[in-house]
């Protein structure tokens, strides 16, 4: 990865070695990929020089960053000495002017990945532009759902040319075109918040439908980032990521003595509201029902590696969305805690995961990650508490935390001093841990 110093990566399988909480750990966590992308959009609509700090570097902020320089913005991208996988990432913006378009029969090429975020922000910021862009990602981002969006772009006037409407896309832009459209956040809320990044820009009035729209977490996150960031230039802090901070406090819950919220296991925990994942560390111990829609966000999948260590069972609701995500994320969770020994049931949008009885020994398995950052990472906790747990492909955490195993191996304070083994059994070296 550009700007790492790095140059060994993660083995294909990893196992962890289980241990107890370490008396004084408080990690730090990168940057939020959420703010970072939308504040990237942000920037380059608004005027001047904006510096954006405390930025996270990670395959999809990476992405995202490539594709506005692709399309003709200055992006400049420095170091953070405070934390690996973040930078001072300092954008020029043109007041909703795009530089650069293509034509019909040579469009400009966007290469998005598997990132979400990239994939639907810029499909809408592009209709702001003149000429036309070619969209497109890895096969997994082929398969994730666009429809909702591009009716939405079509409403407003603008020309999509996309097969089952989904990426690849020919998309022409037109430049701001005042109108209205609705869209449904059914599949994904990452498509109201691409129309609402660009809507001033664009004179869009945007209507958003489907099931608690008014109260969509991450569409509210953008409409308060739209009116805290600074249009006309300026310094933008962004907070560490509580998605990726959930990991550590699930560590803390399953191997600490005790816990309070007086020794936070994640340090600068978001205060803004913001990030629906930050309200994480009230989810111990768990609720009967935990839902995906208004209640947690990426971190459910978290959560659902302590249900085993709950008291009672615990329903996982209002999962459809993560049917369509990096992964088929509730088919993975499924089958992967039950490799484990975890009883779980899948019933529509709904995982019921049972607490195991003392009498019944959790054990280790070799985990599949599906190319999915979360699933891995889920599977990494879980391996400090049960033996034998082996993951494969660990290095997908790079598409939003990269250091996440270092982290894990760290001595204390900064770290949990996590073993991490390679597959001959020895301990992974800090440089060996990182994913590139």
């Amino acid at each position: 990865m550009a700007g790492a110093s790095f140059i060994v990566s993660l083995p294909d399988c990893i196992e962890m070695v289980p241990r107890s909480w370490p008396q004084g750990a408080s990690v730090t966590v990168p940057g939020s990929k959420s703010i970072t992308n939308r504040a990237l959009v942000l920037a380059v609509l608004g005027e001047g020089e904006s510096i954006l700090e405390g930025a996270l570097w990670s395959e999809d902020t990476q992405v995202m960053v490539e594709c506005l320089q692709e399309l003709g913005f200055m992006v400049n991208v420095d170091p953070d000495p405070q934390e690996a996988c973040n930078r001072t990432i300092t954008v020029y913006g043109l007041g909703g002017r795009l530089p650069r378009g293509g034509t019909p029969t040579q469009p400009l090429e966007l290469f998005v990945g598997n990132a979400g975020t990239a994939a639907r922000f810029l499909a809408a910021l592009v209709c702001l532009g003149q000429g036309v862009y070619r969209l497109h990602g890895v096969p997994r981002m082929h398969h994730r759902p666009q429809a909702a969006l591009f009716r939405a772009l079509r409403d407003l006037g603008y020309l999509i040319d996309a097969p089952d409407d989904r990426l690849p896309a020919l998309i022409t832009g037109a430049g701001p075109r005042p109108g209205k459209c609705r869209v449904s956040i059914l599949e994904s809320s990452q498509f109201a918040s691409a129309l609402i990044l660009c809507a001033k820009a664009g004179g869009w009035s945007v209507e958003i439908v489907g099931d608690d729209a008014e109260e969509s977490p991450y569409a509210a996150m953008t409409l308060r980032m739209r009116e805290a960031f600074p249009a006309r230039g300026g310094r933008f802090r962004i907070e560490p990521d509580a998605s990726s901070g959930s990991y550590f406090w699930a560590a803390h819950f399953l191997l600490a003595r005790t816990w309070s919220m007086l020794e936070p296991a994640v340090q600068n925990w978001p205060a803004s509201g913001w990030q629906i994942d930050a309200e994480f560390p009230k989810f111990w111990p768990l609720p009967d029902r935990v839902s995906r829609e208004g209640q947690l966000g990426d971190s459910i999948l978290t959560a659902m590696i302590l249900a085993p260590f709950s008291r009672k069972a615990v329903h996982f609701t209002h999962l459809g969305r993560l049917r369509v995500q990096e992964c088929e994320r509730v088919q993975a969770m499924r089958t992967e805690l039950s490799k484990c020994g975890v009883e779980v049931l899948e019933h529509e949008d709904t995982l019921t995961i049972q607490p195991a009885p003392p009498a019944v020994c959790l054990h280790g398995a070799e985990i599949e990650t599906y190319q999915d950052h979360r699933v891995a990472m889920c599977f990494a906790i879980l391996g400090l508490k049960i033996p034998g747990i082996k993951i494969k492909n660990p290095a997908c955490v790079k598409k939003t935390f990269p250091n996440f195993f270092q982290k894990l191996a760290d001595a204390p304070p900064r770290g949990l001093g996590a073993a991490v083994l390679n597959a001959n059994g020895r301990p992974l070296a800090h440089d060996d841990l990182f994913a590139d």
